[in-house]
């Protein structure tokens, strides 16, 4: 399908979420499509689910629907659709999450990349149903330094200070738009004509890291990552691909999580550190796994 003429497509990516679905589609529709001043399409990859979500899906119009024959994670699925995607922008969205009425203005962010060339990606203020931050949309590079650091409760212990609270950049005004070093692919617009250097993204991690990982080769490809607070979408976290059952999601989302957190060592930091600190890294992944 040719979308020259599109403004912004956004993808959503999907794996047995039906009930996600009925809630985000038509909060998308009421609170942005409907309202919006650009030309949207949605695009939904389905990563070969097996409950009835792709027969729900056919019953919009307004949705293009891709079918994976296979769950090839989160990376995978995602560029199944960004792949000869023509659109100006494209923007990762996770199936859990929603739209609410007066804040999801998608045009803003619009807007703020039509007028800032250097930006590659921003992303919005990403809430939890508690009304909390979703904190993984507002994230520093996670070296081992700001790694250690957040797991050993220092971040926590100082949110203000720049040395200890690097891996969420806590000492940052979270209420003014401003630069950071990654955020969440749950929600993320991306200038597409930036993908023809950074490429997409790396299919080596199924899930997790992979949003991290582009975010940081887009940085070294000379892009900024702006953090919008203005514009708010809701994620009810956890729920997205992990099938039914939240319990099974977190257990899945943590073993992910961790998973991840080596191979991005491996492929970032590997050689930059003595063979000791692997070592330690893998001790460390092993015990938080089987907590």
């Amino acid at each position: 399908m040719e979308n020259k003429s599109v403004d912004l497509s956004i993808i959503i990516l999907n794996f047995n979420g039906l009930q996600w679905l009925e809630k985000l589609l038509p909060s998308l529709k009421d609170h942005y499509l409907s309202k919006t001043n650009f030309q949207v399409e949605i695009v939904v990859v389905d990563n070969a689910s097996t409950d009835e979500s792709v027969d729900f899906l056919k019953t919009f119009d307004w949705i293009r629907i891709i079918e994976s024959e296979h769950n090839g994670g989160f990376a995978y699925g995602n560029n199944l659709a960004l792949k000869n995607n023509r659109a100006k922008y494209v923007m990762l969205l996770n199936s859990d999450t929603e739209f609410t009425d007066e804040d999801s203005n998608l045009d803003r962010l619009i807007e703020y990349m039509d007028t800032h060339e250097t930006v590659g990606i921003i992303t919005p203020k990403v809430e939890l149903t508690d009304g909390q931050p979703d904190r993984a949309c507002h994230r520093g590079e996670p070296t081992p330094w700001a790694a250690f650091t957040y797991f050993m409760g220092l971040e926590k212990t100082f949110p203000k200070s720049t040395f200890f609270a690097k891996y969420h950049q806590s000492y940052k005004n979270l209420k003014e738009i401003h630069p950071i070093d990654a955020c969440t692919g749950a929600a993320m617009l991306v200038r597409s004509s930036a993908l023809e250097k950074v490429g997409l993204l790396d299919e080596r991690f199924f899930m997790y890291a992979e949003d991290v990982d582009w975010c940081k080769r887009f940085r070294e490809s000379g892009y900024e990552i702006i953090y919008d607070p203005e514009v708010k979408i809701i994620h009810h976290k956890y729920k997205s691909g992990m099938g039914n059952s939240s319990k099974t999601a977190k257990k899945n989302a943590t073993y992910w999580f961790y998973e991840t957190m080596l191979q991005y060592y491996d492929k970032h930091y590997r050689n930059q550190y003595p063979g000791i600190f692997r070592y330690l890294l893998k001790l460390f992944i092993s015990f938080k796994r089987g907590k």
